[in-house]
């Protein structure tokens, strides 16, 4: 009839997971260096399990394949694209048609770095811009990735209550993209 799920599978797999994080989460650091009623400062170094040429790869063309659904305005990562060219995209094509710009390349060195304008999510309605960049370093584990986003401009309220949590989205989708360079998967997809 009907299969009963296997609890030695399923702690396995929660073990195997754990696991991956335990191995990973001392490669890597956060922190919102600055906070203010105008803009605020999140920064990140990740080691990722790759040299920077399959690193760069990773982040941009197979970032369908890591991108967290959640975060999403179609609900799908598998809509998301990056063309890393000056003027190139981050994009998402909407699953009823339709697209959205997240973010714009405005510098793209294969295997070196990226850097985008613009704001992501809730960032896109409000009157402020920002710069996103991601250096990629030799390292004696694969890559160092050095990530920067500065977000300035006006929002009621101030911007420095967006710091904390767009850092804890930002750092998440990073942890995704070293866990997707690591294993293959990105785990805990909706996709």
């Amino acid at each position: 009839m009907f299969n009963k799920p296997s609890y030695k599978s399923t702690s396995i797999r929660l073990l195997g997971v754990l696991s991956l994080y335990l191995l990973w989460a001392p490669f890597s650091r956060a922190e919102v260096v600055a906070a203010d009623t105008h803009g605020f400062v999140s920064e990140h170094e990740l080691v990722l399990a790759a040299i920077p040429l399959q690193a760069y790869v990773a982040l941009t063309r197979d970032i369908h394949l890591w991108w967290d659904a959640s975060h999403s305005f179609g609900g799908h990562a598998a809509g998301f694209s990056l063309t890393a060219e000056a003027g190139g995209c981050l994009c998402e094509a909407l699953p009823r048609g339709g697209s959205v710009e997240h973010m714009r390349v405005v510098n793209a060195q294969t295997g070196v770095s990226l850097t985008l304008h613009g704001g992501l999510g809730p960032l896109q309605t409000m009157a402020v811009s920002g710069s996103m960049i991601f250096v990629l370093e030799p390292h004696p584990d694969g890559s160092l990735l050095r990530y920067r986003y500065a977000v300035g401009g006006y929002a009621p309220g101030g911007l420095a209550p967006l710091a904390e949590p767009v850092d804890r989205v930002q750092l998440g989708q990073l942890q995704r993209l070293q866990r997707f360079i690591a294993t293959g998967e990105a785990l805990n997809t909706t996709d």
